[in-house]
This record gives C-alpha cells, structure tokens and sequence, in this order.
C-alpha cells in the first residue's frame, strides 16, 4: 500500500516562495496520478495541483495556476509542489494523496464531495503553510 509523507511547510511573508515535497513510499500504478490538497480552517478541502506520474502531466486549480508548480523526482519516488508568490489565502494545510485517473482533472476543477466514487485515497497527514507578515 502506498504511503505519503508531506514535509516542508512553514511561516512565510506574502509574496514568498515555500516548496512543499511528498514522498511515496512507492509510485501508484501508470496514469494514477499524485494531488496536492489543501484545507483551510473552516473550509472544505480542495484540489490545487495534480500530476500524472506515467508521463508528468499536471492539472491546476485556476487558483493558483501561474504561481505553482508541480514536479516529480522518479529517483527518489517524491513529488514537489514550487509556491510562489504566496498569499494570505494560500494558508492552509497541505496534503498530498494519489488520483485514480479518471479523476486527474476533476479534483482541481470540482470540491472534493462531487468528485465521485474512489476519490483521492492514501492520504498524508499534512504540512502547514502560513502566509502572514
């Protein structure tokens, strides 16, 4: 079974940059991708990036599209999210979690409560990022 550990989370000024990684203790299967989530007090959680680990597509929630970037290193089974000009409402704890791939673009375009049967599974405990000055 798969296993994810989010890391890299902190207290940033608004316009920084953080890098968030998830490590997998294994890869899913081919086109399963892997998601960054994101929850915010109070709100329901939401898809912010996901990425076709087979041939590295990524998907964008319009939110943060231009301003996040999300990688993967094969060699050491992780996967990256780049936040750049951050801001206040980017606070929130970040999760990653794997896609089926029927789902690769639906959970950063749709709340995760519409996304269907089999949503995001194998979820991290999570990393917070706190934009404040």
């Amino acid at each position: 079974q798969v296993q994810l550990v989010e890391s890299g989370g902190g207290l940033v000024q608004p316009g920084g940059s953080l890098r968030l990684s998830c490590a997998a203790s294994e890869f899913p299967p081919d086109y399963y991708g892997i998601g960054w989530f994101r929850q915010a007090p109070g709100k329901e959680r939401e898809g912010v990036a996901c990425l076709v680990i087979t041939d590295g597509t990524t998907y964008y929630a319009d939110s943060v599209e231009g301003r996040f970037t999300i990688s993967k290193d094969n060699a050491k089974n992780t996967v990256y999210l780049q936040m750049n000009r951050l801001e206040p409402e980017d606070t929130a704890v970040y999760y990653c979690a794997t896609v089926r791939p029927e789902h690769v673009i639906v959970v950063v375009t749709l709340p995760l409560s519409k996304v269907g049967p089999g949503g995001p599974e194998h979820w991290g405990r999570g990393t917070q990022v706190t934009v404040s000055s």
